[in-house]
């Protein structure tokens, strides 16, 4: 479908896929097999400005918002859903900075961001606060001009490999999700340290860490907003990069098709291609169709954020819902029609069957999406 790209977006969309082709897919099975972190293609998406895509130009970037960076990972992670995360999960951790910060914070910490010279990452789930965000034990205690620190993040995208990483913790425990307050925290700040680095399923060529405070000291002037804003600062942010989500599933659910398509038509049986039989063809109708169906839902809330709409929670988490889920459906039947080849690693389709699932997971399972969807229809009624 035409969707009306802008002139820039055509030429982003072109060069993303053109840095995806010639940088990304050469090493895709390397940094999956061997669950390396791919600081080659990260020094490429800082060479053509990926980094600077969603930043306003006050701040250095090319003023595209967040349906630019939509545009690039979802081309991206047509070839490999993993390396796109460094960017996406770069985004993630610079929103809060972005859209809450200090002017004084944004000068010190953006340009770094935007050149691609410093990775980011935001810290917010525990090992008993996920779905749960309200229910953080990580505790921030002032003394003086400094804050101290002490808790655990887990299963942070970027974690170990970015030098920048905004933090949620509770300054006022007794509040619950009103007494939670965002930080940011730098790689090297004394009492930060790293732990257990995940052994994953997919995304293998992301790096999934844990985050350690032990009295970890964090200067006043690194508190994003005021004391009990932290949950705010964090839906805020959630808000606008979940569309980041959506295309990362929407790029792997395009990758796999565009794989199932081409191997149908070459894979014979009973003397012709497979994609004669009317079976298969229902399969790759149905694949097409719920593909384009997610992009529309994707693009329009993309749009919707850069428009300057306030209340986006609802939709925010129906395109994420809609193309994660698209995206488990498109892999787990593009394995099927690869039959048996697709269940070997051989191939390159299993591993978008295997990068899909988390999308369904993180930045908010889709059950807990649902609930954000159900909350927000019910409260629209109410409000009549």
């Amino acid at each position: 479908m035409d969707y009306l790209l802008n002139e820039r977006q055509i030429e982003l969309r072109s060069l993303a896929r053109r840095v995806a082709l010639e940088k990304v897919k050469p090493v895709v099975a390397k940094h999956d097999r061997e669950s390396t972190f791919p600081w080659d293609i990260v020094e490429e998406f800082a060479k053509v400005g990926f980094f600077s895509v969603y930043i306003p130009e006050e701040y250095g970037g090319i003023g595209g918002g967040v349906f630019d960076l939509v545009i690039v990972t979802e081309e991206l992670s047509r070839i490999c859903g993993g390396i796109s995360l460094a960017l996406a999960g770069t985004a993630l951790g610079t929103y809060p900075i972005l859209m809450s910060g200090t002017a004084d914070q944004k000068a010190r910490y953006l340009p770094d961001l935007v050149a691609g010279r410093k990775l980011a990452a935001f810290g917010l789930t525990e090992p008993d606060a996920g779905s749960d965000a309200g229910a953080i034990r990580t505790r921030a205690v002032r003394k003086g001009d400094r804050y101290i620190l002490n808790g655990t993040k887990h299963f942070i995208t970027n974690g170990g490999v970015a030098k920048i990483y905004t933090i949620i913790a509770s300054t006022d425990p007794g509040k619950g999700s009103r007494g939670a307050t965002a930080f940011i925290v730098e790689d090297g700040f004394p009492g930060f340290r790293y732990g257990k680095v995940e052994d994953k399923l997919g995304i293998r060529a992301s790096k999934t860490c844990e985050l350690i405070f032990e009295d970890c000291e964090v200067p006043v002037e690194n508190r994003i907003g005021k004391e009990g804003q932290g949950f705010i600062v964090a839906m805020r942010t959630l808000d606008r990069t979940r569309p980041g989500v959506a295309s990362q599933a929407l790029g792997i659910a395009q990758g796999a098709f565009d794989l199932a398509l081409e191997y149908t038509t070459k894979r014979k049986q009973f003397g012709k291609p497979i994609s004669s039989f009317q079976g298969v063809q229902f399969m790759l109708a149905d694949m097409a169709m719920q593909i384009e169906a997610a992009r529309a839902v994707v693009y329009a809330t993309a749009r919707m954020i850069d428009s300057g709409a306030q209340k986006i929670a609802k939709e925010s988490a129906m395109c994420k819902v809609v193309a994660s889920d698209v995206a488990m459906k498109v892999t787990t039947d593009a394995v099927q029609l690869f039959g048996g080849y697709g269940y070997m690693r051989d191939y390159p389709i299993e591993k978008f069957m295997r990068d899909a699932k988390i999308t369904q997971i993180y930045e908010g399972t889709n059950q807990i999406q649902r609930s954000v969807i159900a909350r927000n229809l019910i409260k629209g009624i109410a409000g009549r």
